[in-house]
């Protein structure tokens, strides 16, 4: 088993960031196709049609989320450094047979993110022919 540490500067305050990783329409807008929560229960719906299950483990507004997300753990830690927010991302347990896509897959969803937050544009392609099975990075 395997960490993934990463770190992203954004320009967004705290809690627009915390927001968007939080509730259905933040994650719909930069993660996954769709996002429905039902108590502490997330559904991600990917562009290819897979729903994932994800378990909500921690929220503290507005600097931690922790959920459980293919078979991993994964806390979003968000503090406020000199005007600017920092999100930490730190996904443990993470198998090594998929670690290396588990690493390019938070660089997708970290960049989409910021350019989401940051300047209100989506990266992701949207088509369902054109996703991350079919080897592309912009799904």
């Amino acid at each position: 088993m395997k960490s993934i540490n990463y770190k992203i500067c954004l320009k967004s305050a705290p809690q627009t960031v915390f927001d968007k990783l939080t509730t259905d329409s933040g994650r719909s807008s930069f993660w996954a196709e769709k996002s429905s929560q039902v108590n502490t229960i997330i559904h991600f719906e990917f562009p290819n049609g897979f729903i994932l299950k994800a378990n909500v483990v921690e929220t503290s507004y507005p600097t931690r989320f922790k959920i459980t997300y293919f078979g991993t753990n994964v806390l979003f830690l968000i503090s406020e450094v000199n005007e600017e927010t920092i999100l930490e991302l730190i996904n443990t347990e993470v198998p090594d047979h998929e670690y290396n896509d588990m690493c390019a897959g938070w660089v997708s969803v970290l960049m989409n993110l910021k350019s989401v937050v940051d300047f209100n544009i989506d990266l992701r392609n949207h088509n369902q022919e054109k996703t991350w099975d079919a080897g592309f990075v912009d799904n």
